[in-house]
């Protein structure tokens, strides 16, 4: 069992530096009204930002080991939160969009499945406590300038 650790700082208020066993230091923070600075990612964000990046990071990777060509990628994510505290996330979609000229669908459709039924473990979390749904576009080198 890997064992994974987290430090947190105060640095003012409820402006935070935060790192991890990868040894790089991100800063969070809240609004002013709410004793932040306005100076960093709410904590909250760095969920989906963290959900995002694991599931690129296998999408990108299982492309490539299938040798499919893009030109780009990006991948937009709304999320959808309760009125009443904790205000946890009720749902989440995330929109893959790949960049390039003749991708087929089937690869594409298949590493997202892979990445969110098998590899993305932010994904595996995640879903036990909300909706997670996803959708995906290939744009064409044409469609992009």
């Amino acid at each position: 069992m890997a064992v994974k650790s987290a430090y947190i700082k105060q640095i003012n208020g409820i402006t935070f530096a935060g790192k991890t066993d990868s040894n790089h230091w991100i800063t969070m923070d809240g609004p002013k009204e709410s004793g932040g600075s306005d100076a960093g990612i709410r904590p909250k964000e760095l969920i989906l930002l963290a959900l995002g990046g694991c599931t690129s990071s296998d999408v990108v990777s299982i492309l490539n080991k299938k040798r499919v060509k893009f030109d780009g990628y990006e991948i937009n994510i709304t999320s959808e939160t309760s009125d009443s505290h904790p205000q946890v996330f009720t749902k989440i979609n995330l929109e893959y969009v790949f960049y390039g000229n003749q991708m087929d669908p089937k690869n594409v459709e298949r590493a997202i499945e892979l990445s969110l039924t098998k590899y993305c473990g932010v994904t595996a979390m995640l879903e036990k406590a909300c909706g997670i749904s996803h959708t995906y576009r290939i744009v064409t080198t044409e469609e992009k300038e």
